[in-house]
């Protein structure tokens, strides 16, 4: 420990910043400081494993509840996922970040996701990667009924 890590963690007790903050100590191990209001250990503990859920979890919940949702109609995904490209001044192939939006009918949030990475499957490289639908690299909304 030095005067400047000794400053360091005097800042950022005194400061408003609520994010952990990690100093490296030697290869591959590091110190973490935790800022909390907890009094003791037991007490952090118990507020850590108590089912709190953070305001950008409790407003994802709502969506990945809708994922399944039986709702026939008309929906909008929109995907984002690493396509396979190849890089003609190199003749090497690359990972190219690409953004899909898609309006299909489908059955769920779920259906949708599925039927456009199934769209996908069979017009891009077979080394693209998908994400997940539960991610934030897919969106969907509901846009009607089907007529």
């Amino acid at each position: 420990m030095n005067a400047a890590l000794e400053a360091d963690i005097r800042d950022y007790a005194s400061g408003d910043v609520r994010y952990p903050k990690r100093y490296k100590v030697r290869p591959r191990v590091y110190f973490i400081v935790i800022k909390t209001e907890a009094s003791t250990m037991e007490d952090f503990k118990e507020k850590r494993s108590s089912g709190a859920v953070s305001s950008k979890d409790s407003a994802k919940a709502p969506l990945l509840a809708m994922l399944n949702n039986k709702k026939e109609g008309w929906y909008e995904g929109t995907i984002d996922f690493k396509r396979v490209v190849l890089q003609p001044a190199t003749g090497k192939f690359a990972y190219i970040d690409t953004h899909f939006v898609a309006r299909c009918k489908a059955s769920s949030g779920m259906d949708c996701y599925n039927r456009i990475v199934g769209y996908l499957r069979g017009r891009v490289d077979s080394r693209s990667q998908f994400p997940s639908a539960k991610g934030k690299a897919f969106t969907f909304k509901y846009l009607g009924k089907c007529k």
